[in-house]
């Protein structure tokens, strides 16, 4: 008998470090991926991209607007940098950033498709350069109030704006996450740059590559965590199904 109670302690025992060991991961899982980068906003370490300082340099020096809009859930402030075309145009593009970035760092292509003709916005995603938040969200929150971002460059710029969403990296997800919205027939097309099929095959490829370890249980027992700690599943956010609802025409650039 006594031998009996002292594996069934013992079971249970390992149970619980198990449990407690995947709770743990998890946790720190979430904090990792979801947790914004206090060192983006006071610069990049190391080599220093000459390019893109240059380009941001440029921005700076522009007569840029700062526009503001009220996240579609959570009541965030959330910013925008809108910069008009030289000359005026019902043409606009708005640029997603990427993963742990910032409008500002988007300087580049606000550069080129400001010398193209366009007026370029460039918002802030939720916890990213001047927009609240405390996490993260890897476009698929950020989806809705993009949609918003869209409606306002209608309120200000007339009803026969011409506009086309372009993202790269984390917001080349989110672009196509937003495309299987019911967006505003002013919204003509769309171009992401290496955007991923879904955020939970995202972080599983990083739970590989960063600590090798397999996808479960960790990515299951992350999806439980991060809905109570960021307050979405994030196993819901899909680029590859909200394609299938898209009818816009769609350039995907990957390589």
């Amino acid at each position: 008998m006594k031998k009996r109670k002292l594996i069934y302690s013992l079971i249970v025992g390992l149970v619980i470090l198990i449990l407690l060991g995947i709770t743990g991961g998890s946790y720190y899982l979430v904090s990792y991926a979801f947790k914004p980068d206090p060192t983006v906003k006071s610069g990049p370490k190391g080599k220093v991209d000459k390019k893109l300082l240059a380009d941001q340099n440029w921005l700076k020096k522009q007569n840029y607007q700062n526009w503001y809009e009220e996240s579609a859930t959570d009541n965030l402030k959330l910013r925008a940098i809108y910069l008009p075309a030289e000359n005026k145009t019902n043409k606009t593009i708005i640029v997603a950033h990427g993963y742990k970035g910032e409008a500002m760092h988007m300087a580049r292509y606000i550069r080129l498709f400001h010398n193209l003709g366009y007026n370029v916005l460039a918002p802030d995603d939720r916890a990213s350069g001047q927009s609240q938040g405390k996490y993260i969200t890897f476009g698929w929150p950020d989806r809705l109030d993009y949609v918003k971002w869209i409606k306002q460059v209608i309120a200000k710029k007339g009803s026969d704006s011409q506009i086309g969403l372009f993202g790269v990296s984390m917001g080349g997800a989110t672009v196509m996450m937003i495309s299987g919205e019911r967006l505003p027939k002013q919204v003509k097309a769309i171009v992401e740059d290496c955007g991923y099929s879904s955020i939970e095959s995202e972080l599983s490829e990083q739970l590989k590559q960063q600590f090798n370890l397999p996808k479960e249980p960790m990515i299951t027992a992350a999806r439980i965590m991060g809905t109570i700690r960021v307050g979405y599943d994030f196993g819901k956010g899909s680029s590859t199904k909200q394609l299938e609802k898209n009818k816009l025409p769609i350039f995907f650039i990957h390589g």
